[in-house]
């Protein structure tokens, strides 16, 4: 089964038309979808494949209990060996579908950083992910912490300030050579 791990910032309440196509052309190809419960992003993707009656969804939650499944979809619950519900509580699932999808779909706004840790997760495994970049209202193809360095550097430099404080103590999946650049 070819799946699609989509998601996003949390400050994404809205998918725009260019992110509705793009996720029509996943519906049209048939794509098991796997998304996260969350509010935003995950919320206004499961609302609008709701709308499409698509079936093929399986939400991932923690401790088997969704946040948001608007669709009422399969789930697919991912236990926890920490239970506080904090980043690396909720990260547990993120990386669970990266881990079992075909490919990525995320919407960043470049400040969200569980929705760069989904990329370097996805990049961690040697798959493809498609970003939309929110600031710019463009789309990127990642192969390679190239490619993600490249996205990096038309951040500016507050968000990249920010995510480096965010970063800081955490390790990036393994990506340590990821460099963090500041645009001009």
């Amino acid at each position: 089964m070819t799946s699609v791990f989509i998601g996003g910032s949390r400050k994404v309440s809205r998918l725009n038309k260019e992110i509705r196509s793009r996720i029509d052309n996943i519906l049209q190809q048939e794509l098991t979808i796997l998304i996260g419960d969350a509010n935003g992003a995950d919320k206004s993707v499961q609302k609008y494949l709701a709308e499409k009656k698509y079936p093929n969804v399986f939400v991932y939650c923690m401790e088997g209990k969704a946040r948001n499944n608007i669709g009422g979809w399969s789930i697919r619950n991912v236990e926890a060996i920490n239970h506080k519900k904090d980043f690396q509580y909720y990260s547990t699932k993120d990386f669970k579908m990266a881990e079992d999808a075909s490919y990525g779909f995320m919407i960043w706004d470049a400040s969200s950083k569980g929705t760069l840790q989904n990329i370097i997760n996805l990049l961690k495994e040697n798959k493809r992910v498609l970003v939309y970049f929110s600031r710019k209202k463009e789309f990127y193809t990642l192969l390679n912490v190239d490619d993600l360095s490249e996205l990096l550097s038309k951040c500016d430099s507050v968000n990249i300030k920010n995510l480096q404080k965010q970063f800081k103590g955490i390790e990036l999946s393994g990506i340590n050579q990821l460099q963090f650049h500041f645009s001009s």
